[in-house]
């Protein structure tokens, strides 16, 4: 319900006041189907609330969107007024993108509907579900799309950046299974994108994030999945993690491309289903899912059940969106800050794992969670310039995942993460996840980096669909004209 009162003030793209009269927008609600909502709104908070905790933006005004329409008018509003302007899909970014202080947030969380089509095999998501949504759906026909890790992820944000999941070595990023996009430039203009329609806007979108306007769906491709996989979810100490590490890259390189893993530094939680002598140690985790025939996939996990003497193993047999399903506690929307950070590694060698190793094994906060992705497979048969996505050639993915209750520990979980990247330097080959780039702090240097001979593609794209940069609440790629 509108409940404007006099003059509202917001923020414009450059940074200055302005005022929006009552008539302005009471127009503007008016028109829309959805809700628009102001500070003093009853629904404001829950509307306005972000995954992390650290960003408690105020947006002076949100459009919550029932359908393209909306979009279409919120972007125009937004444009006429040249208001800072934020997108929520799922308001899981890292960095807080998907709100604003003094600006407009588009919110497409009521956008969340998902139809599974059984004759061409793909999914319709829409731009606000998350991977619970699609999960949901796709799972009654024994089926599921490339996508993240954690359920409450929103589908937008994580393909828009690339989309590294359980999936990838078998189907490859959730990009790489995206057939076509509905967008909404910055013009207002509503258009498609897919190979041969918009083919070079298509290319920027898988990759690329929300630089060139609001995805309002996204239509994947399905693949036979579940509806129970091999899970392989087993705990080690850390006394011998340089040995076990190796022998897990050994594995892997010669594992089925059914299998994706990665391995995580973590400390035991107080769950009442582990020894309790256990809680609170730091471990080895190995977490991953084999994809293809159960009976083969319980076999292909074995071997890293038995690396050593476990403290915990919950590996076996799993429904498929019990694995997606299994990480959100710790992940809560709105009751964690989080801090994530990323660089690639060049090799997985005794040197690299000999100078990850002590900040991995001794975080300033037991909850930080250090996570190596390892690539490979169909992600790393599509070239880098095939799509916008940089950084398949890579073997592995560090990520430094802050993750803490208190906000007394900020400073020290930030700058461990960044202080541990910097040391990490010079086991990389350069890039970086941009869904896993802390606050994006770094600006263009950070955005050119992510992208590198991208980059300037990337630039005469932009210049085309949003010269004025009114999506700029990104890992942001400037316009130059």
């Amino acid at each position: 319900m509108l409940t404007a009162t006099s003059k509202l003030k917001t923020i414009t793209l450059n940074g200055q006041e302005t005022h929006l009269s009552d008539e302005t927008i009471e127009a503007f609600d008016a028109g829309l189907k959805g809700d628009l909502l102001l500070p003093d709104d009853a629904q404001y908070d829950e509307a306005r609330l972000l995954w992390n905790k650290m960003h408690d933006k105020r947006p002076a005004l949100i459009a919550r969107c029932e359908g393209v329409a909306d979009v279409i008018d919120a972007v125009n509003f937004a444009r006429t007024h040249k208001l800072l302007t934020a997108i929520k899909g799922g308001g899981h970014n890292v960095g807080g993108s998907g709100s604003c202080d003094g600006g407009l947030m588009i919110n497409l969380s009521r956008m969340n509907s998902v139809h599974v089509d059984l004759k061409t095999k793909t999914v319709r998501v829409g731009g606000g579900a998350l991977h619970s949504d699609m999960d949901r759906e796709t799972q009654v026909f024994g089926m599921a799309a490339a996508a993240g890790v954690v359920s409450t992820t929103g589908i937008g944000g994580l393909t828009l950046g690339g989309g590294l999941g359980h999936l990838r070595r078998k189907h490859g990023l959730a990009i790489d299974n995206l057939v076509s996009v509905e967008i909404v430039t910055a013009d207002g203009e509503f258009l498609t994108a897919s190979e041969t329609e918009n083919p070079e806007l298509f290319w920027g979108t898988r990759g690329g994030g929300g630089n060139f306007g609001v995805v309002t769906s996204f239509v994947f491709k399905l693949h036979k999945v579940g509806p129970t996989v091999a899970f392989v979810a087993v705990w080690y100490p850390v006394d011998n993690a340089k040995e076990i590490l190796l022998k897990w890259k050994d594995y892997m390189n010669n594992a089925p491309e059914e299998f994706s893993c990665n391995a995580l530094f973590w400390s035991v939680p107080a769950d009442p289903s582990i020894p309790v002598e256990y809680h609170g140690k730091r471990a080895l985790v190995f977490g991953g899912v084999h994809c293809g025939d159960l009976e083969e996939g319980l076999k292909v996990i074995q071997p890293l059940r038995e690396l050593g003497t476990p403290m915990v193993d919950m590996s076996g047999p799993t429904p498929w969106t019990g694995v997606q399903t299994g990480f959100d506690p710790f992940f809560p929307t709105g009751g964690r800050y989080y801090y994530f950070k990323s660089s690639y590694l060049a090799k997985m060698d005794e040197a690299t794992i000999d100078a990850l190793l002590p900040k991995a094994i001794n975080p300033p906060v037991p909850s930080i969670l250090v996570a190596i992705w390892h690539y490979g497979g169909k992600m790393q048969r599509v070239s880098d310039t095939a799509t916008a996505f940089m950084g398949r050639q890579a073997p592995f993915l560090l990520s430094v995942d802050g993750i803490w209750d208190d906000v007394a520990d900020s400073t020290d979980a930030v700058n461990y993460a960044r202080t541990y990247l910097k040391e990490m330097e010079p086991y990389s080959g350069g890039g970086l996840y941009v869904n896993f780039a802390g606050l994006g702090e770094e600006g263009n240097a950070l955005v050119r980096e992510a992208y590198g001979t991208n980059y300037d593609r990337l630039v005469a794209l932009k210049n085309k669909y949003d010269p004025t940069n009114l999506f700029r609440l990104n890992q942001n790629i400037k316009p130059t004209v």
